[in-house]
């Protein structure tokens, strides 16, 4: 029989610094537009973005959403966190925008671990995702929930 992991609740107050900086690209943006079935021309044309103020192409809200599961990885891969991925659902999650994302933005994200509500050998795990530029700009802050189900 497999070892079950149980989640480490000494894990609240952790950041995991952001180790990579993600370049949003002009595709990046007009594919998750397509994906997430977003109409307006700010997401796919230029002249349309800058006629509405902005210097490149507005990324959709739920945009957010890339970089914090990129970041999320950084805890869910921490073996003394004691998270079993298989084992994740996710339950909520919401997004405060600071700004909007545009296309030529050099973002890094740093994950915070803000709460751990131990159910039985299972938990609710909350983190917050902190989007900025590299030079420091708040872009937006995620809030993910995530239910990691007991063993069985």
């Amino acid at each position: 029989m497999a070892e079950t992991k149980e989640i480490n609740p000494d894990i609240v107050g952790r950041i995991y610094p952001a180790d990579e900086m993600y370049s949003v690209g002009r595709e990046k943006i007009r594919e998750f537009a397509r994906a997430v079935k977003a109409t307006s021309p700010i997401h796919f044309e230029v002249d349309a973005a800058q006629a509405a103020g902005y210097v490149d192409l507005v990324a959709p809200p739920t945009f957010a959403i890339i970089l914090a599961q990129k970041a999320d990885a950084a805890l869910i891969q921490d073996e003394s966190a004691g998270i079993d991925f298989s084992r994740v659902v996710h339950a909520d999650q919401r997004f405060t925008h600071h700004r909007p994302i545009i296309a030529g933005d050099e973002l890094v994200t740093e994950v915070h671990v803000d709460n751990v509500r131990v159910m039985g050998a299972g938990a609710m795990l909350t983190t917050r995702e902190e989007i900025t530029t590299v030079t420091g700009e708040k872009v937006a802050t995620c809030i993910s929930s995530l239910l990691v189900r007991a063993g069985e």
